[in-house]
């Protein structure tokens, strides 16, 4: 791990870092660098002008002091930066804070917002948004939310928070109730529980139902009322599979509504914010595990989810 890094967050990231490898590592050549500004060049010259950040003093030592291009080569020695980000989009839409204390924050997310910085979504994402705006430098999720889906997101103040209520997710002891907007199959007996084998494959956007499988996802779901032609649909995952509720509801024949993925990839811009996915993480219910109050959350938002939850005209 690296020491603590001399630069401050900027736009609630954490700066970037590389330390130069030992001059006598066993088993590799020795550097040949004669500089710093070399070593940087072989490193960063794909993604980063790096002849302008040292001109800038944008690279600095552990003590904060900046690298100057013509600095002697030092082994095992760390370098920190900040990155240029690429211009987003604002992703519109309200982010509600539904709860805060010292462990937890519970926010209502719209959709189209990622939960953490990924790919083209860096600032534009809960976390960024959320360390600087209640200034949590070490906010993190507790569990998965994907980007469309909107609704409700736990997230933990402080990293020594982290263990003791990531343990409830993944043990299964907190409930989480979703809500969706699907067609109405007159011929399928409701309530049913699906239960089959869920995987996701590295370069695929969609998942995939494997028959035979061991059952490594389970959901309870059940139809609440009719919405004109659609119904709305009450689901209760007792797995969390990547895609699990989007996946059941396809496998019934009841795809949810303005789902981009399912049945088929749909050809969306990933900044067009017209049609929300029609799926909602409505409520959420757990034991404390520090200090064993009883948390039940519940989401603003309603089904439908129209343009004006994700604040587009």
């Amino acid at each position: 791990m690296p020491p603590r890094s001399p630069l401050p967050e900027r736009h609630g990231l954490a700066a970037a870092w590389l330390c130069t490898p030992e001059r006598d590592r066993p088993g590799f050549p020795k550097p040949t660098w004669p500089n710093m500004s070399a070593w940087l060049e072989d490193r960063l010259a794909e993604s980063v002008n790096v002849a302008e950040f040292l001109a800038d003093g944008r690279f600095v030592y552990g003590d904060g002091a900046p690298v100057a291009g013509a600095d002697r080569y030092r082994p095992t020695t760390f370098v920190w930066f900040h990155r240029d980000l690429a211009d987003e989009p604002v992703v519109p839409g309200p982010l509600h804070l539904v709860y805060r204390d010292e462990r937890i924050v519970v926010i209502d997310k719209p959709p189209f917002l990622s939960s953490i910085p990924r790919g083209r979504h860096v600032v534009q994402s809960v976390v960024v948004r959320l360390r600087a705006q209640l200034e949590l430098p070490e906010l993190s999720p507790l569990h998965r939310l994907d980007r469309v889906t909107s609704g409700l997101l736990v997230l933990a103040t402080e990293r020594r928070w982290r263990g003791a209520y990531q343990t409830l997710f993944q043990r299964g002891e907190v409930k989480k109730v979703y809500r969706a907007l699907a067609p109405i199959r007159p011929d399928l007996e409701l309530p049913v529980i699906v239960r089959n084998h869920l995987r996701t494959r590295p370069g695929h956007w969609q998942g995939e139902v494997v028959p035979g499988a061991p059952v490594n996802a389970e959901s309870l779901i059940e139809l609440e009322d009719a919405h004109g032609p659609a119904g709305r649909y009450r689901l209760t995952p007792r797995t969390g599979r990547t895609h699990q509720l989007r996946l059941h509801m396809l496998g019934l024949g009841i795809p949810i509504i303005d789902d981009p993925l399912y049945p088929v990839v749909q050809g969306v811009e990933v900044f067009d914010f017209r049609r929300p996915l029609q799926l909602l993480a409505s409520e959420l219910a757990f034991t404390d595990p520090i200090d064993g109050g009883a948390h039940r959350f519940e989401s603003v938002r309603r089904l439908p989810l129209t343009a004006e939850d994700a604040g587009t005209d």
